[in-house]
Order: structure tokens, then sequence, then C-alpha cells
């Protein structure tokens, strides 16, 4: 989708077939068009005849027309207008340099700048660098003749190598006018073209603004993101794309988009597919009340304005990611529109720590749903809950996140009626925390098993065994409150056994990935933490020297450093979480600030948290991620001083 990878190459080997037969478009050296006057060689004549029918847009743009780099390439589209005022135009344009200018320009005469009666420049770096899409150029308010004929001209100058085009077509547009290409070192001065037509817009108003039914100019970095934004109506869900969320903001408070048309976008109620509306849209506006109505009724923790706008953020996103069965979509991409009992289990804790108590326990109903009949889960399921989507394999550390999770609902919930609830959920905790007991080897480990990494271990890891600790813990916890007393037993002899095993066999190591050493870090040390685990001696030192192993240049850090698998110079947003959670638990308020502070400096113009970050620094992968909302949620609170509880350890540890 980078524009120098699928469009550059067409802007440096499109010709076209202009009304001599002779080739044009993007070639050139560089010379001057400024001194291009109407009546030298190859000049044009003045202003046409008037007539009673406008031109003034055209949308295709489908062929890199002309090159417009450099001061010996521009070109120019004539066009009438029925209004006497002008206040802004666009045009559709490729970029393959980051830095420059593109300039626009309304003129009389198409070679001659001195006939311009209104100009606008826009600096490339400031769009966003090399990339693709709808610019707009504001060109105040500047008096033109009803009925009379302009020329739009373009521009671009930058000292890079890479191609600057108007992009348009070269199928037929009814009533279309002239289009002019000035390529000075090819024919010597402006060409006439009957058949190419730029795309381009004069005082462009409702759908034809960027970002309605077109993209707007989106930089090539930013699509390294697939998604911004999302919408939703409390059934559907719809993602924002990158080049739709360009100048756009949310309603606060709501998932309704603000274009830069002034105008909304939401998914209307019972609707799969968004709509644009006027703003002020009684549809858009009762949605809006309602996403208010619903932040309201809860905690929004915070210590400052930008950590209360980021959790409101994250809160309405996991919301949106949350299906009426319970199910709880990772992103809303293909790949990460499945539920996954992880993310699914801190979106609970997270709900229900700020008094979502209902999201909460959809989640955990859910859970229940689609435990398999031996009390594992798959590694994820369909959003309709009928299975997996494929035969990835399951994954062992969801026996401990459930019952985690499931503790933290209780822990939270209100007290009326909470036993009741915990009843039906239940036979789902009992079923997990067998398993979990079960798997315990010899050595008080689990078995090798894939981890959060999605990526099988030949040994034990720890991405596995710390939230089967904590699982158990919580397990046994609530088999307590509940007078279960045989199985409160038979699950903390199986936390001693494991937190013996993990003592013996990672504590030595700075809890490594794997217990044979060989597979470097792992920010899961982190859960070794709470609101996971109470942390168990020489776990600070664990956590500082992990993450000085991980720590990216740019900050952030990747889940680990595996020499057998490399995650490049990506930051995870949610490995860089756990520690900032961790030490948000651990009495170290100030490490922790500072990693939430590099996650919330990575929020993306619409204020969503990606999964990944670039070498760039730039969002990457999907936007807004689950897992990460709900880490910051939680990070956020525990910063407050209102840290969430950590499942009780049993005596004799």
């Amino acid at each position: 989708m980078a524009f120098a990878r699928t469009v550059l190459p067409a802007l440096l080997c499109l010709t076209l077939t202009g009304v001599t037969g002779a080739p044009t478009g993007v070639r050139g050296e560089l010379a001057g068009v400024q001194g291009e006057l109407a009546g030298a060689p190859g000049g044009l004549p003045g202003v046409a005849a008037a007539t009673a029918a406008p031109y003034d847009g055209q949308v295709r743009h489908e062929s890199a027309l002309f090159n417009v780099k450099g001061t010996g390439n521009a070109a120019a589209q004539e066009f009438r207008v029925e209004g006497t005022r002008l206040s802004r135009v666009s045009v559709w344009l490729g970029s393959g340099a980051s830095t420059g200018a593109v300039t626009a320009q309304v003129r009389r005469v198409p070679s001659d700048a001195d006939s311009a009666i209104a100009s606008a420049t826009l600096d490339l770096a400031a769009l966003g660098g090399a990339g693709a899409g709808w610019v707009e150029f504001p060109l105040g308010d500047a008096d033109v003749t009803a009925d009379g004929t302009y020329y739009l001209f373009v521009q671009a100058t930058t000292t890079e190598a890479g191609a600057v085009a108007w992009y348009g077509t070269q199928q037929d547009v009814p009533g279309s006018l002239t289009s002019w290409n000035y390529d000075r070192a090819y024919w010597g001065g402006w060409h006439a073209h009957d058949t190419a037509r730029p795309a381009f817009h004069v005082n462009p108003t409702g759908a034809e603004r960027c970002g309605e039914t077109e993209p707007c100019y989106v930089p090539a970095s930013a699509r390294a993101a697939r998604t911004a934004g999302l919408l939703t109506n409390g059934v559907a869900t719809e993602a924002v794309l990158p080049s739709f969320a360009v100048g756009a903001s949310y309603v606060d408070g709501s998932n309704v988009l603000r274009l830069p048309s002034g105008r909304w976008r939401y998914l209307p109620d019972g609707a799969a597919v968004s709509a644009v509306v006027e703003a002020g849209d009684p549809g858009a506006l009762a949605q809006i009340e309602e996403s208010r109505a619903w932040l309201a009724g809860c905690l929004v923790p915070g210590a400052t304005a930008g950590q209360r706008a980021a959790v409101r953020r994250a809160l309405l996103s996991m919301r949106a990611l949350l299906k009426p069965n319970g199910a709880f979509a990772a992103g809303w991409s293909p790949p990460w529109e499945y539920s996954w009992p992880r993310d699914g289990a801190f979106a609970a804790a997270a709900f229900a720590v700020t008094g979502h108590d209902e999201e909460a326990y959809r989640i955990l109903e859910y859970d229940a749903r689609t435990q398999r009949a031996d009390g594992t889960w798959e590694a994820r399921t369909t959003l309709d809950g009928s299975g997996p989507p494929d035969a990835r394999k399951w994954q062992l550390d969801g026996n401990g996140w459930v019952p985690w999770a499931t503790w933290q609902w209780y822990r939270a919930a209100p007290v009326p009626g909470r036993d009741e609830r915990l009843r039906e959920l239940y036979p789902m905790v009992r079923a997990a925390a067998d398993f979990a007991a079960r798997s315990l080897g010899p050595d008080g480990l689990p078995p090798a098993s894939p981890d959060y990494w999605e990526l099988d271990t030949t040994t034990a890891n720890i991405g596995t065994a710390a939230p089967l600790l904590a699982g158990l813990n919580a397990s046994a916890d609530l088999a307590a409150r509940l007078g279960a007393g045989g199985d409160a037993e038979r699950w903390a002899a199986a936390s001693r056994r494991l937190s013996a095993g993990i003592a013996a066999s990672f504590a030595p190591l700075g809890y490594q990935r794997t217990t044979d050493g060989k597979h470097g870090r792992d920010s899961a040390v982190a859960f070794m933490a709470p609101p996971f685990n109470t942390a168990p001696p020489g776990l600070g030192e664990a956590l500082d020297s992990t993450h000085r192993a991980l720590l990216l240049p740019g900050g952030g850090v990747p889940p680990g450093n595996d020499p057998d698998f490399s995650w490049g110079s990506y930051a995870w947003t949610a490995s860089t979480s756990f520690f900032a959670l961790a030490w948000a638990g651990t009495g170290e308020p100030a490490k922790a600030g500072r990693e939430l502070d590099w996650v919330l400096s990575k929020r993306n113009g619409l204020g969503e948290l990606p999964e990944t970050v670039n070498g760039a620094g730039l969002p990457a992968s999907v936007a807004p991620l689950g897992w990460t909302d709900a880490l910051v949620v939680l990070t956020v609170q525990a910063l407050q001083g209102a840290p969430q509880p950590t499942p009780p350890a049993p005596a004799g540890r």
C-alpha cells in the first residue's frame, strides 16, 4: 500500500498519448515555467469565451497523468464556475517526495503567473511526506466571474528524487474542457490534451470534500496501520481507514466522526455500513448522547486531562470491539477480527475496574460458552462463537487468564447478587483450574505450550506459567468464597507447586522466556507482578534488567529478544504497557509513568492506540488494539493509587 512501492513505478514509467499522438506525461528535466508567456512558442491563448455550462470537477484518478515536479514541469486544467466566489480547490496528488512544496493557482492564462487571481502553497512534510490522495488548497475568498473560464495550475518543488504527479483519467469525461501539460524538456513548453483529465474540484462541498467518498491525502507512513479508528452502533462495527481519518476527529465522547467538511460519519442503528450526515443529525446525536451517558456512569481514571481523554477513548474502543454475544475482537481488520481469551480477559478486567459490570460479565459468559469440554480454550474463535477459524494450536495461558479475569470481575461487581452470578460462571472456573492443576509436571511447571507470542516453545515458558499461577490463586479464592473448600484446597496446593517450580526454574534466570535459558528475555516477566501475582523476591531487578535488554532506540519494547525469532524494529504497545502496569503495582510510579507516557504518545490522530510502533515511531498494524486499551485503563487506574487487587497466594508459598 505504500506509495513508494505501488504508485511510484507508475509515476516513473507511465506515458500518455496526446492529441498529436506523441507521448507525454511524467518526464522532463527541470527548467523554468514562470517565464513562459502566452505569446511565446508553445504558449496558450487567453481566456476562452464564456459559456453557461459549468465544468468545475472530475473525480476519476486511476492514472498518474502529469508530472508537476520542478520548474520544468507543471499542469493546468481549464474549468468554468457558476458562482462569483472561490474559496478552495482540490487535486488528487501522488508524491514520492517527502519534503518540498506544492502550489495551486487559479489563473486567467495558464502560462502566465501574473494572471493568477488566487494561490496557495502547501508543505509536503506538513502533509505527512510522501503519499497520495486528495489535497485541498485554501484560496481565501477570491472574486471570479460567473460562467467565466479559468485555469487550475499545479506545480511542485522539491530537492528529492521522488516524482510528484497529478492524477486523473484518460476515459471520456462528458462536458470536460482541455487540460494542459507543461514539459519543457519534451514539448518545449505547454501542450494541450483533449483526452487526459486531471482529478480536481473547484469549491468542493459535501461529498466532494475528501474523507467522505474519497480519501484525503495520506502519507505512505500512515498506511503502516491498516485501520485508524472505529465506528459502531452497538451491534455492527466498521473500521475507519487511515485515508478517511486525515483531518477528522471524533465528536467528544462518542464514535461519531467529524469530517474535514464539518459533516459527520457514523454507523446508524441497524446498519452495517456507515453514513455521512449533516452535523447535528438526530440519529448521530442520539448515539453521542448514549455513549456519553455510558461514560458518565462509570469511573474514568486519570491524573491529567490527557490521561482521562485517553482512558475515555480506550473504553469507547473496547466497547466498539465487544459484540452483543460477549465476543471481544482483538482489533477491526480481518486478521484481528477474532476473539482471543487472553485479550477478552484483560478487557473484562478493565471494564470491571471502571464500573462497567455488564460488559465485563458478558465477556466471561462468552468464555463459558466457548470453553472446550476438557476445560481449555481454542487460541481464538470466530466472533459468532461457532469455533476456531483455523487449526492454530490452542494456548494453555487462557486457563490462567480467564479465572483471573473472573476474580477481577467478582471483586469489582455490585455485592447484591454477586455470588449468584459467580455460581453461573463457577463450572467454567472449575474446569479451567482443574486442567491447569493436572497439567503441572513433576517439576511443578506446565508443559511447553504456545504463549502470547502464539509460537511453540520446547520447554515451559514464563508467558504460560505466570498466568496459570494467577489463575490458580484466583480460582482458589473464588472457591473459598463460595464454600467449595475441596476445590480451594486442591487449587491452592497446585499453586504452591507451580510457585515453587517458577522459583526454582525461572527466577535464577531472571524470568527469561523459557527454562532452558535459550530464548532470551520476555516482557511476560511482568506477569509475575500485581495485579496478576504477588511480586516474588528479586522481581524488581528482573523487571529492570529485562526492560533494559528489550528497550528499543525510539522507546518501547518488543515481546522479547529470542535469538530464534526477531520482532525487528517494532515496539509493541501491549508489551510496553506490561512494564508500566507492573511498575505501577510494585511501587515504581516514575518508571510506570515513563512507559505510560511513551505509549500514549503513540496514539494516532484520532487518539487511538495502535498494536505496534514501527522503527520510524509511527503507528502500525491496527489501531485501536483492545488489549493495549485495557492495559492503559488498568495502568492509569493503578497510578492513581487505586490499583486492581491481586489474587492472594495461598499460605505456605
